[in-house]
């Protein structure tokens, strides 16, 4: 553009660019939500916050990984005791986080964590 030109350029800058619909990955194995992120996503996918994951362990008797924060929602998997659960967000009872950046991603009572000393 030169001074004074008031067009804009037809060419996208910067590292995000609305392009129109994105395929949604599925959110069992990305820990991505509408409105949080893990931070090792960050630059591929803009939500409006990234969370640095917060270790936990999960307890005795281990716990189910859920896909939605209800007792009835479906079982994704079963957590295993001493299993390391990267907690990303706690809403009421229910911990949101994943396994690694890889996935599982679900929800689990937030009783059966605990933190890494």
């Amino acid at each position: 553009m030169s001074t004074g030109d008031t067009t804009l350029s037809s060419h996208t800058q910067g590292p995000f660019c609305l392009a129109g619909p994105v395929v949604r990955p599925d959110e069992r194995t990305v820990p991505l939500r509408g409105d949080l992120a893990h931070i090792g996503l960050a630059g591929r996918y803009f939500v409006p916050h990234y969370a640095v994951p917060q270790p936990r362990t999960v307890m005795p008797g281990g716990a189910p990984l859920l896909a939605a924060p209800r007792e009835d929602a479906e079982e994704l998997c079963v957590l295993l005791e001493g299993d390391s659960f990267e907690l990303l967000d706690i809403t009421g009872q229910w911990a949101w986080g994943c396994l690694s950046l890889h996935g599982p991603v679900g929800y689990v009572h937030k009783d059966r964590l605990e933190a890494v000393v």
